[in-house]
């Protein structure tokens, strides 16, 4: 076998491997947060502090059959959990973990990310519309209109970055926080990120595509088995992802204080700074109440939208200043 292609294979078998047991590590954090916040013990009773729950969760839903809901598009209903979970999985490959260990290194890593993770919109589209449910379809109009709305003061916020940097290349704009992190001079672009973060992954505050009260469950209403999974593995994968975006452009990446192994050290400062990111977003859901969705359009359309333009100009300005 060629050692390129064993590469290639020994890598995508990590991935998909940390993809798993990373919502495993996310679906313990919601639960246990979510329970000292309501002031109870939470999982206790499956291995040491319920720490292997999730195992049998993941093993119960491998077992549970997936039932396609008559008069659905039975192609289209199975397809979309599997084009959630794909693009999903892809970021991974580029995102620099340390200075030495990361998959594949790319001028244009950051706008590869952003390609990928704006394809669970088709993915949430097709399974509202495919599973042949109104509650489903209504969750769909909602996460569509919401990602589309909510990317583009993402979008605006890392332009800011970008702007400094002259960089698409996530090393090359880690390397640029040599001094200093750039949340230090760019708090506000932090901030727009990290709220639209919370949009485009439909956390609570902002889920209102899959609504419990109104909507049972939004567009996976109709899912069952594997093809819930995949979207639960799907939703965690992107959160994982968006703080890692965040950690990269204004946490500085891996850098930290120097420890043994320098090269390879920077993981534990980049898991510590990622996972400190995801521990905010859970908090932020069991913290906040569910907002009404012209609220949540206004909030991106009157508010995160011309400010972070300001932003941008004024980044603008500064760099052409300076």
């Amino acid at each position: 076998m060629p050692p390129e292609l064993l590469r290639m294979i020994i890598t995508a078998v990590l991935v998909v491997a940390f993809v798993f047991l990373n919502a495993m590590i996310l679906g313990y954090m919601e639960r246990k947060i979510s329970a000292h916040i309501q002031r109870r013990p939470g999982l206790m009773e499956v291995g040491p502090h319920g720490v292997l729950q999730l195992i049998v969760d993941g093993l119960k839903l491998i077992g549970k059959q997936l039932v396609v809901p008559e008069g659905s598009s039975p192609f289209l209903f199975r397809l979309a959990p599997l084009l959630s979970f794909a693009p999903c999985v892809l970021p991974f490959v580029v995102i620099p973990f340390s200075r030495k260990l990361q998959a594949v290194s790319m001028d244009v890593g950051l706008i590869y990310i952003l390609a990928m993770t704006s394809i669970n919109v088709v993915a949430v589209l097709v399974a509202g519309w495919a599973s042949n449910n109104k509650y489903s379809l209504f969750g769909t109009f909602r996460s569509v209109a919401q990602a589309v709305s909510y990317e583009i003061p993402m979008l605006l916020s890392l332009l800011a970055v970008i702007m400094m940097t002259s960089s698409f290349s996530l090393e090359g704009i880690i390397e640029a926080q040599k001094y200093y992190w750039f949340i230090l001079i760019q708090p506000v672009a932090f901030i727009i990120y990290f709220v639209s973060g919370l949009a485009e992954t439909n956390r609570a505050p902002f889920d209102l595509p899959e609504a419990e009260s109104e909507l049972t469950a939004g567009f996976h209403t109709e899912y069952s088995g594997m093809g819930f999974s995949f979207f639960f593995l799907a939703e965690y994968a992107n959160m994982f992802t968006v703080c890692s975006i965040a950690t990269i452009l204004f946490l500085g990446g891996w850098k930290g204080i120097p420890l043994p192994f320098y090269d390879y050290s920077g993981i534990i400062w980049f898991l510590l700074k990622v996972y400190g990111l995801l521990f905010v977003m859970i908090w932020a859901r069991w913290t906040y109440p569910r907002v009404r969705f012209d609220q949540l359009m206004t909030f991106c359309w009157k508010y995160l939208i011309p400010f972070s333009m300001a932003n941008l100009l004024i980044t603008a300005i500064m760099v052409k200043i300076i």
